[in-house]
């Protein structure tokens, strides 16, 4: 059995929530690393990774599902992917803290093909609210008690 990892839908995963996943990974020793289609600074650390993917719809996304493993953590807001991830048998989380279950991605999945049909009509739905301190609170506490149930240190 290989360790838990985490995987982080870096292009869109906002600079604190980044910021709260590097201490983690210092001070837990958790393999972590982001996917991007664009160069990253990361911290100098043995445990913190980053590959870089080509331009393209969902090719993060993909290289992420085809490296996760079965219990590896995935920090995202993307629906799908969450999707894809808790049907490998992963787990996802996003960065205002929700982690998401079988039943949430179901409701999840209908309110975002929803929001994109009316997009595609000309309504303009406008975006998700701005990350504030509650949320970043949230995730923190949601990715300690996480990490608590899954990760032993090395």
């Amino acid at each position: 059995m290989t360790a838990m990892r985490i995987w982080i839908d870096a292009d869109a995963c906002p600079v604190v929530i980044k910021d709260i996943l590097y201490k983690a990974a210092e001070r837990t020793g958790v393999q972590l690393t982001l996917v991007a289609n664009r160069p990253m600074r990361i911290p100098f650390l043995r445990n913190i990774n980053f590959v870089q993917v080509t331009s393209g719809l969902d090719v993060a996304d993909n290289e992420i599902v085809r490296r996760l493993d079965a219990g590896d953590l995935v920090i995202t807001a993307d629906i799908p992917l969450a999707a894809n991830v808790l049907e490998k048998g992963g787990h996802a989380l996003n960065p205002r803290g929700e982690l998401y279950s079988e039943d949430s991605i179901k409701s999840r999945l209908s309110v975002r093909d929803f929001m994109d049909s009316l997009r595609a009509s000309g309504i303009d739905t406008g975006g998700p609210p701005t990350l504030n301190k509650g949320d970043r609170q949230n995730f923190a506490n949601q990715l300690d008690k996480f990490l608590t149930r899954n990760h032993k240190k090395l």
